[in-house]
């Protein structure tokens, strides 16, 4: 089979799903052709700028026109709308993806996007999607179409990255809705989506976040002490959000305690934290792929709750703490993870102290984590590549 993976660079959530898709597919059917795309590679380099740097700029800068943005487009009608009009126009990255699309010819698309939708339903309502071919078989940049002359319109997965389906993930084109929980799918469900159609895999996260890592082990390759909980601080790929206010909070805290921070591709801010002292112990990392272990030996994790990084932690059964979560997605989890007890939330940065004294080493911290393995789906690239495989038969 020809499995497509589709995505774009708006955060880094919807590229690591993408990628925990791949893995996981490759894995389970290593003779498939499978390929993975970011849409961002059609694009102008001006709406690449735009559309790469725009979503982190405005939820920085003005989250609560982001917030508005989400609430006014989580609408069926308005989403159907915006799409009918967007038609209208001329859209160079779309002929780039659609001729992709007809070179490659895919059995199947898995979307961790919404962006991809669109250009699938125009393939499969033109001419029912059918593309012929010369009787060659045509070399197309790193991959060779399929010898077939005749090729039909794909199977199409759309694969949410949030615990709340937001209206642009919904379209006439999708054959199947994967969804990290059953909250999720009921909402789909009141909106019109059959059932059948959808299924609670979890959010797509990588294969080592089934693995198990000593904490111990883990301790001592990064210089942590044993007599001490670790608190780890995420600020995102792109090192977004009030990372020195949160520690500066956190070094008034009276009881001992010692912090990892990563401020993942934000250099500057790495530099300038790295440079400060401060009571507790402080690691200041930057770029991490051992995400997986350092979140092994945390006891609680301070973060913003995007979909991808609260599954991983879900996955390893650690409880999180949200602080000031960004109006529209983040908020809707947010909410998700405070309903099943697996996190705990604050407003304001100085209210850290005294929250973070209550919860370790409390019963309370302790309920949480179990709440978060509860919830945790460690298989779950693995679940929607099987449905996925199971729906084509």
């Amino acid at each position: 089979m020809r499995i497509l993976i589709a995505t774009v660079t708006a955060g880094g959530g919807h590229v690591a799903a993408a990628a925990a898709l791949e893995e996981a597919w490759r894995a389970l059917r290593p003779a498939d052709t499978v390929e993975r795309v970011d849409l961002i590679q059609f694009f102008s380099p001006l709406h690449k700028k735009v559309y790469a740097e725009g979503y982190v700029q405005l939820v920085e800068r003005a989250p609560e026109l982001w917030g508005l943005l989400f609430d006014k487009t989580d609408n069926l009608k308005v989403t159907r709308r915006l799409s009918r009009l967007s038609r209208l126009f001329p859209s160079n990255s779309r002929k780039k993806f659609t001729d992709y699309l007809k070179q490659f010819q895919p059995d199947a698309v898995l979307c961790t996007h919404f962006a991809p939708l669109e250009t699938l339903e125009l393939i499969k309502t033109s001419e029912g999607g059918v593309t012929r071919r010369p009787d060659s078989i045509e070399k197309t940049g790193t991959h060779r179409a399929r010898p077939s002359d005749i090729w039909g319109p794909p199977f199409v997965a759309s694969v949410v990255t949030d615990f709340e389906a937001h209206a642009l993930w919904m379209n006439p084109c999708v054959d199947l809705y994967c969804v990290a929980a059953e909250e999720t799918k009921a909402r789909l469900v009141a909106r019109g989506v059959p059932q059948s159609g959808i299924v609670p895999t979890g959010i797509p996260i990588a294969a080592k976040f089934l693995s198990k890592p000593d904490p111990q082990v883990v301790r001592q390759i990064l210089g942590l002490r044993d007599d001490q909980p670790v608190l780890l601080v995420l600020s995102g790929g792109f090192g977004m959000g009030p990372v020195a206010e949160i520690l500066a909070e956190l070094d008034k805290a009276p009881q001992p305690l010692q912090t990892v921070v990563v401020t993942g591709r934000n250099e500057e801010l790495r530099r300038e934290l790295a440079a400060q002292t401060r009571k507790h112990p402080t690691h200041v990392l930057g770029f991490s792929t051992n995400m997986h272990e350092l979140m092994a030996v945390a006891d609680l994790i301070l973060t913003k709750p995007g979909g991808l990084t609260t599954s991983e932690a879900l996955a390893l059964g650690k409880p999180l703490f949200i602080l000031n979560p960004i109006p529209g997605q983040e908020a809707a989890n947010s909410d998700f993870l405070l309903e099943h007890g697996a996190a705990a939330k604050v407003n304001r940065v100085e209210d850290l102290p005294y929250r973070i004294e209550q919860l370790l080493g409390s019963k309370k911290l302790v309920e949480m984590a179990k709440a978060a393995r509860s919830l945790g789906r460690p298989q779950s690239a693995v679940a929607v590549c099987q449905e996925v495989l199971k729906r084509l038969g």
